[in-house]
């Protein structure tokens, strides 16, 4: 049976071209949620009620899905930050030197989330941080939310009483009993380009958290804010400054829906390397891939590492202009709409690649046998951390050795000549 001649069966939650495109080109064919399905591009709430214990369903050994069962312990702010507290104090008592530590406290390898809190819950924490640091400015939003929605700044305490039932006391109770609001430094210095401020979203592609493989995408984008960046506290409100998410930005005047207000990352490499130099650049891009793997390791212990699941997560990370990367939030549903051509070339590529990580052309899906992907398949993935692999590779002992395996497209090579899939632990 030739390649093309393999019709799975597939499911799908969302109507979108980019998705329903690449099923139609592998001649797959379209089934119900309830049918007998070998593809699963389902949304997150599909995926509790596939995985829920009252639903009772067993999933069989021919089909995958896109998203494993608790991800929220990733893709929700407030638990991703609790994972990663808990993962670098884990390996603080294990005396690991990823652990260490600066004269001030600070984690020398493993300081690459703004500093921030939860509440109701941490609200006493966050007034003592507060007034010992009265002129800093917090971004706050409801945890769980995406697309902006519901986030704004922060740089008095008298801002939050609204959200506070009795201001005369320190309790902080939020509209909703059930909801828990996530408030983290602001980064206020960003890196800037053109006087805007930008953010990276990065795809990163999990096919297993036990062991830990992951890919990153090579074809990310920078999102730029269409008003320039100002740090004046009285322009606190004007989120068209702050908040590079495209939901909001294309809503103000100057929003430019021939290029989307996007850039291209090896546009942000080029740019870099012509005013920043090349050693810092290299330097900036090993250290994203450093954090994006650590980030997957905090979390990895807690995953339900379900053998039918995969997950391509929307990373979103913040450059200051100390050339320093920080984590923002890992999305578990980046959005596939497409706001211009490039974008719907961009998305369809990378499903593209996604399926053929996950189920090899002319195959079908097998989760009895684990299969590393051959290179052709890869497409524009490469590989940014394979556990089996690192556990060989002397270099992962030293976390001073944090030489990321290709930051974004520029990848180390092997005495061969040959990309190296693992360099550091």
């Amino acid at each position: 049976m030739s390649k093309t001649a393999v019709r799975l069966k597939y499911a799908c939650d969302l109507d979108k071209s980019v998705l329903l495109n690449n099923f139609e080109a592998r001649g797959w064919i379209a089934v119900g949620p309830e049918d007998d399905w070998n593809f699963y591009w389902a949304n997150v709430g599909t995926i509790r009620n596939v995985f829920s214990v009252e639903n009772g369903y067993r999933l069989q050994d021919d089909q995958v899905i896109n998203h494993f069962p608790n991800h929220l312990e990733l893709t929700r702010k407030d638990l991703m930050v609790k994972n990663i507290k808990r993962y670098r104090k884990d390996l603080d008592k294990d005396n690991n030197p990823l652990a260490e530590k600066d004269e001030t406290g600070r984690y020398i390898y493993l300081d690459f989330v703004p500093q921030t809190y939860m509440l109701p819950g941490d609200y006493n924490l966050f007034v003592e941080e507060f007034r010992k640091n009265p002129n800093t400015t917090w971004i706050m939003k409801p945890s769980g939310k995406a697309r902006g929605i519901g986030i704004f700044l922060v740089n008095k305490l008298s801002q939050l009483k609204k959200w506070s039932r009795d201001s005369k006391t320190n309790n902080f109770v939020p509209p909703s009993s059930k909801e828990t609001y996530v408030i983290s430094k602001y980064i206020d210095n960003p890196l800037l380009i053109g006087g805007k401020k930008f953010d990276l979203r990065l795809y990163v592609l999990v096919t297993s958290f036990r062991p830990l493989k992951c890919y990153m995408y090579r074809l990310g984008f920078c999102r730029f804010c269409t008003v320039k960046y100002n740090a004046n506290v009285n322009d606190i409100d004007n989120m068209f400054v702050h908040l590079t998410n495209v939901s909001i930005q294309k809503q103000g005047e100057d929003y430019n829906a021939v290029h989307g207000g996007k850039w291209t990352v090896s546009n942000l490499r080029l740019y870099l390397e012509s005013t920043r130099g090349k050693d810092v650049t290299d330097k900036l891009f090993d250290e994203i891939d450093w954090l994006i793997v650590h980030s997957l390791k905090a979390v990895s212990g807690v995953i339900s590492n379900d053998r039918h699941c995969f997950e391509c997560y929307g990373y979103d990370i913040i450059i200051d202009d100390n050339m320093k990367p920080w984590l923002i939030e890992v999305n578990a549903s980046p959005s596939l709409t497409s706001t211009t051509s490039s974008d719907r070339i961009l998305k369809y590529k990378l499903i593209n690649d996604v399926i053929n990580i996950v189920i090899p052309p002319g195959e079908m899906p097998d989760v009895r046998w684990t299969k590393v992907p051959q290179r052709d398949v890869l497409g524009n993935f490469y590989v940014l951390y394979d556990e089996d692999l690192a556990q060989s590779d002397p270099m992962t002992l030293d976390p001073k050795n944090k030489v990321g395996p290709g930051a974004l497209g520029n990848r180390a090579k092997d005495a061969k000549g040959r990309p190296s899939p693992a360099t550091w632990k």
